[in-house]
C-alpha cells in the first residue's frame, strides 16, 4: 500500500432516488468511485475518523437532515470534506454551514460538471490532509538516524547493530548522499569504542603532497617555525575509529602504507626511526564499487582484501521508494522547527514531486528539499513563491537563508570555504546561521 492517499471513494447522500441515481451517474462517468445512500442514518456507520473520501449529501431529508448529518461526521472527523446541496430557499442555510465548517454547496439546479469540479476540489483536499497527518505522525515515530521502514533498511540497521559489537573493519558502498558517513558514525557509537574519538579522513580532498603526513604523522620539525610535525590522523584515531571516505581516490604511494597500518595496526610517522601501535578500527566508504577499480588497476587488490572484511550497501532511495515519505517528513520536521515554522503543511505539487522524482542526491537531494519546501523557495518543483504582501524584513530572511543553507550544502558543511565564498568573517557566519537556525553539522552527513 502507498504511504499517500490512494483511492477515494464520494458518499452520495439523498432521498430522492432519480436525483440520486442521476448525480451518482455524473460521478461515475468522471471516473470518481462513488456509493450512493437514501439516508443520514445508513451513511453515518461508514464514517470513521481516518476516511479517505467525502460526503455530498442534501439538506432537506426526513430524519436527520443534511445539517445534522455534517455535524455529525464534524464531531468524528471535523477534516471530512462535507458538500451539501440546497435549493433556493435554503443557500442562506448553508451559507451558514459554510462557517461552520462545510466545505461548499450546490444550489439546484447544477451543472454536472460543476458537481464534478467541487467533488474532485474536495477529494484533493481530503489527501492532502491525510497525507500531512500521515507525514506527522511518521517524523514523530524515528527512533534512528538511518530512516526507513523497508526490509533493506531494517535488515541495514540490524547488521550496523552486530557489526558494532564485533569490533571488525567494514567497508561501506553507497551512492552519493546515501548517508555513509551517518553508518560510520553509527557503528562507532554502538561500539565499545565510542568513548575515544571517531577521525572522519575525505580522501578526495587530500592533496597528494600532503596526504602522508596528514594521514600517517610527522616526527620533523618545521625549520622555519621550530614546531614539531603532526600528529596524523591514524594516531589520532587510536582506540577509536579511522572513517576514510572516497577510499577510491586515494592515491597508490598512499594506499600501499595505509596497507601495512592495516596489516600491522601500526603506522610510522615521516622521520620517525620506528612504527609504533595504534589501537583502531577502520571503517572504509565509496560511492563506486570498489572491485571496479581494482580490475581497472587505480586501487590495490590486497588492500581492497584487507578492507572488504564485511561490507555494508547503502541502498538508493529510487530502491526504497516506500521510505520517501517518511524521511522527509523527518527532514521537513527538522527544517520547520529550525526556521520557527512550525505547522507547515505539504501541497499537491509537493507530494507530485516526492512521487515522480529519481533523487539521485538520494538523502541529502531529499534532505536539501525539504529544507527548500519550508523556505518557500519558488525556484523548486511544486513549490509556490512567497506571498507578494511578505514584509521586506521577512524577504530579506528567507533570501538571506537561502543563500547560506545552499552555499553550506555545497561545501558540506565546510565553514572555511563558505566563509571565503560568502565573504563573511566567522563570527559573522556563525551569528547569521545562528539567528537563521541553520546547523553546520547537518550538511556533513
Amino acid at each position: 500500500m502507498s504511504f499517500f492517499t490512494g483511492e477515494q471513494t464520494i458518499f452520495f447522500v439523498d432521498d430522492d432516488a432519480a436525483l440520486r441515481e442521476a448525480n451518482v451517474q455524473t460521478l461515475d462517468l468522471a471516473g470518481l468511485a462513488v456509493e450512493a445512500f437514501p439516508d443520514a442514518q445508513s451513511v453515518l456507520p461508514r464514517i470513521e475518523t481516518g476516511f479517505s473520501g467525502i460526503v455530498v449529501t442534501d439538506i432537506r431529508m426526513p430524519g436527520m437532515d443534511g445539517l445534522e448529518l455534517r455535524a455529525a461526521i464534524h464531531a468524528i472527523d471535523p477534516d471530512i470534506p462535507v458538500i451539501l446541496i440546497t435549493g433556493h430557499a435554503d443557500v442562506a442555510m448553508a451559507v451558514r454551514a459554510l462557517h461552520d465548517g462545510a466545505f461548499d454547496f450546490l444550489a439546484k439546479p447544477f451543472a454536472a460538471d460543476h458537481l464534478v469540479g467541487i467533488a474532485r476540489r474536495a477529494l484533493a483536499h481530503r489527501a492532502l490532509i491525510l497525507d500531512n497527518r500521515r507525514l506527522t505522525a511518521a517524523a514523530a515515530a524515528i527512533d534512528s538516524p538511518l530512516i526507513g521502514e523497508s526490509p533493506a533498511m531494517v535488515r541495514l540497521r540490524e547488521t550496523i547493530t552486530q557489526l558494532a559489537q564485533a569490533d571488525i573493519d567494514v567497508l561501506i558502498e553507497g551512492e552519493t548522499g546515501t548517508g555513509k558517513e551517518l553508518v560510520a558514525h553509527m557503528l562507532h557509537r554502538q561500539s565499545r569504542r565510542s568513548p575515544a574519538s571517531l577521525v572522519a579522513v575525505n580522501c578526495a580532498a587530500l592533496p597528494q603532497e600532503l596526504a602522508e603526513a596528514e594521514l600517517f604523522g610527522s616526527d620533523l620539525t618545521d625549520r622555519a617555525t621550530g614546531k614539531l610535525g603532526q600528529a596524523g590522523r591514524i594516531r589520532s584515531a587510536h582506540r577509536g575509529t579511522l572513517f576514510l571516505d572516497e577510499i577510491d581516490t586515494m592515491h597508490p604511494s598512499v594506499q600501499a602504507k595505509l596497507l601495512r597500518v592495516i596489516e600491522e595496526r601500526e603506522v610510522q610517522p615521516i622521520g620517525a626511526s620506528a612504527p609504533e601501535p595504534v589501537d583502531l578500527r577502520v571503517v572504509a566508504a565509496t560511492k563506486t564499487d570498489l572491485m571496479d577499480a581494482v580490475r581497472s588497476g587505480d586501487f590495490r587488490e590486497d588492500l581492497y582484501y584487507r578492507l572488504h572484511v564485511v561490507k555494508l550497501r547503502i541502498p538508493p532511495l529510487r530502491e526504497r521508494r516506500s521510505d520517501i515519505p517518511q524521511t522527509f517528513a523527518f527532514f521537513l520536521d527538522e527544517a520547520a522547527a529550525k526556521m520557527g515554522m512550525a505547522g507547515f503543511r505539504i501541497d499537491d505539487g509537493i507530494r507530485r514531486h516526492l512521487v515522480e522524482h529519481d533523487w539521485p542526491g538520494n538523502v541529502r537531494e531529499l534532505k536539501n528539499f525539504a529544507y527548500s519546501v519550508v523556505l518557500d523557495l519558488p525556484s523548486d518543483p511544486g513549490l509556490s513563491a512567497m506571498p507578494a504582501d511578505a514584509p521586506l524584513a521577512e524577504r530579506v530572511r528567507r533570501f538571506e537563508a537561502t543563500i547560506i543553507h545552499d552555499t553550506m550544502a555545497q561545501t558540506r558543511g565546510n565553514i572555511a570555504e563558505t566563509m571565503a565564498r560568502l565573504g563573511l568573517p566567522r563570527k559573522t557566519l556563525y551569528d547569521k546561521m545562528q539567528k537563521l537556525g541553520i546547523d553546520p553539522k547537518s550538511f556533513r552527513a
